[in-house]
């Protein structure tokens, strides 16, 4: 599995422009693939009840109004998450003040190590609007099955903390109300991140009108 994921992640690139459905061929060969329903939407995000950086707990309505933009990793991920992360910061500034529409956020797929407290250090050296979500296991399980995050967590030979997290990398965008839009990869440029953002969410502001 761990030769798998990194193909993946050394191919990530060339997959960027593909689309969603290219997403859901490759998300096939990994874990549990989004059911896709007849509108061509997938049934993917749903609520969700976290404690935040800030120690408050939240739940997805806290978020309603904004386009929300989430990525799901750990803050021992030694590539994929901090390449994320970075890309989305830099996104952020390329968006200017539209960035103001967004809530980024990092929602955790290790929460036996992940506490709030080591998420908010972690967090420092990223765009501070990032906000970091963590939770109990069954609440990261669930969020993880609402949003069909692929996770493996990879044994160490040794019992300890000293443990790796296989996931999946896409950033989801959802809009104000909460429904799901589409993703991308989480090792997109950051440049490139802003160009979709401002697609997705003025093609879906149109498809709002036009009904």
């Amino acid at each position: 599995m761990k030769r798998r994921l990194r193909i993946l992640i050394i191919l990530v690139p060339a997959f960027a422009a593909v689309g969603t459905l290219a997403v859901a061929m490759v998300l096939r060969s990994v874990g549990p693939v989004p059911r896709i329903i007849t509108s061509g939407a997938a049934a993917i995000g749903g609520p969700f009840t976290l404690v935040a950086t800030n120690a408050e707990n939240v739940n997805d309505l806290a978020y309603r109004g904004k386009w929300l933009v989430i990525f799901f990793g750990y803050t021992f991920c030694p590539d994929a998450c901090p390449t994320a992360l970075n890309n989305i910061g830099v996104a952020l500034e390329k968006l200017g003040p539209d960035a103001g529409q967004l809530q980024p956020l990092f929602i955790t797929v290790d929460p036996q190590r992940d506490t709030r407290e080591v998420m908010s250090d972690y967090l420092k050296s990223f765009d501070s609007r990032i906000v970091g979500l963590t939770g109990t296991q069954d609440q990261i399980d669930s969020v993880v099955k609402e949003y069909r995050v692929y996770v493996a967590e990879q044994k160490s030979e040794s019992d300890g903390d000293d443990y790796l997290v296989s996931h999946s990398a896409y950033i989801y965008l959802l809009d104000p109300q909460g429904k799901f839009v589409n993703v991308i990869q989480g090792s997109a440029a950051g440049e490139d991140i802003a160009v979709w953002l401002r697609k997705e969410i003025s093609k879906s502001r149109s498809s709002g009108e036009s009904k």
